[in-house]
Order: C-alpha cells, then sequence, then structure tokens
C-alpha cells in the first residue's frame, strides 16, 4: 500500500520536472537564437569579470575605505559571498551535477563565449555571489540596494546569455545567494558590536 502511494505521488513529481527542464531549455534556445550583437560584447565582458567575485571585492573595497555603515555593509557582502560560493561550489555542483549546456547544439554566437567552466551547471555560483552581495549590502547600506540588484541581475543573466548556464541555474543560484545574504546578517548582527564598527 505504501509503494503503491509512493509511485503515486513520485509521477506528478517526475512530470513537472520534466516540464521545467523543458521549460529551461527552451528559455535557454530561445535566448540563443535572438540576435543582439549591441549587447553581445558588454555582457561576455560583465561575465567574464564577474568570475571569482572580482566585482564584489572591487565594490567591499571601495565601500570599507568609509567607516561605519558602509564599512558594515562590506563586511556583511563580503561574508555573504563566502557563504554564497562555499555552498554553491561544494554542495549544490556535488548533490546535483547537472551538465552544462550545450552550446554548438544551441548555436550560441560565438561573439559572446566566454570560457566554458569544467564544474557543475547547477546552482550559478556567480549568480549566487553577486546576488549575495547586492542583498546584504542592500540591508546594511539602503541607498546602494538597487544598483547593486541590478548589477547582480545583469550578471546572472549574462550567464545565460554567453552560454555556459541555464535559465534554472540562474534562479536557483539567486535564491541561494538571498538565503547567503541571511546568514552572513544574522551572523553579523550576533558579533559583539566594537568587531561591527
Amino acid at each position: 500500500m505504501t509503494g503503491t502511494t509512493g509511485t503515486t505521488t513520485t509521477r506528478p513529481l517526475r512530470a513537472v520536472l520534466r516540464d521545467l527542464r523543458a521549460l529551461d531549455g527552451a528559455v535557454y534556445a530561445a535566448v540563443a537564437a535572438t540576435p543582439t550583437p549591441t549587447l553581445d560584447t558588454g555582457l561576455r565582458r560583465l561575465s567574464t569579470t564577474a568570475n571569482h567575485s572580482k566585482i564584489s571585492f572591487a565594490v567591499a573595497g571601495a565601500l570599507a575605505l568609509f567607516p561605519g555603515r558602509p564599512r558594515r555593509a562590506a563586511l556583511a557582502g563580503l561574508g555573504a559571498v563566502a557563504v554564497a560560493s562555499a555552498s554553491a561550489n561544494l554542495f549544490g555542483k556535488r548533490l546535483v551535477r547537472r551538465p552544462r549546456p550545450d552550446r554548438e547544439a544551441a548555436r550560441v554566437v560565438a561573439g559572446r563565449h566566454v570560457p566554458m567552466p569544467d564544474s557543475a551547471s547547477f546552482p550559478s555560483g556567480h549568480t549566487a555571489s553577486a546576488v549575495a552581495f547586492a542583498t546584504a549590502v542592500g540591508v546594511v547600506l539602503p541607498p546602494a540596494a538597487v544598483p547593486l540588484q541590478v548589477l547582480a541581475m545583469a550578471v546572472g543573466y549574462s550567464r545565460v546569455h554567453t552560454g555556459v548556464h541555464y535559465p534554472g541555474d540562474v534562479a536557483a543560484g539567486a535564491v541561494l545567494g538571498m538565503g547567503s545574504a541571511v546568514v552572513s546578517l544574522a551572523v553579523g548582527a550576533s558579533l559583539p558590536r566594537t568587531w561591527r564598527k
């Protein structure tokens, strides 16, 4: 009886997952097939510049020059990047092991190409780190929230545009990034006040 119920429950779930994968692939293919010559170079450069969270580190460095709230925002942002990066690369990618998209089969324009990473596709580590940084900094320093979130969304989209991630990888990375920001902010709030100056 239990076995029958379990099978009945998993069938709809598998069907939903199959449909979501099909939708994910269709959106990826649509992005690949849409000519955007004006955007291609800029998004390729953005995707490459975001490697190893270089953009977040640069922004954090600039914020750290100013004491008080900007410096606390930088610390919270870097903490969130650390949590997001570890979660995506040490756990997410190893658990799911989703293969990278077949960029050649999708005919992604060569002018968009960045090096195809060797790691698994799910979730997008670039997106997780960018969203984590933007969210944590934005909570501590609200005026920075909108520009950093726009930048994080652009980084996430650039990973699909350049053909190295499916949209679902980016969406999962964004959720992971928000969760990582919450963890970083909670840890920061628990630190002694002298550490937070």
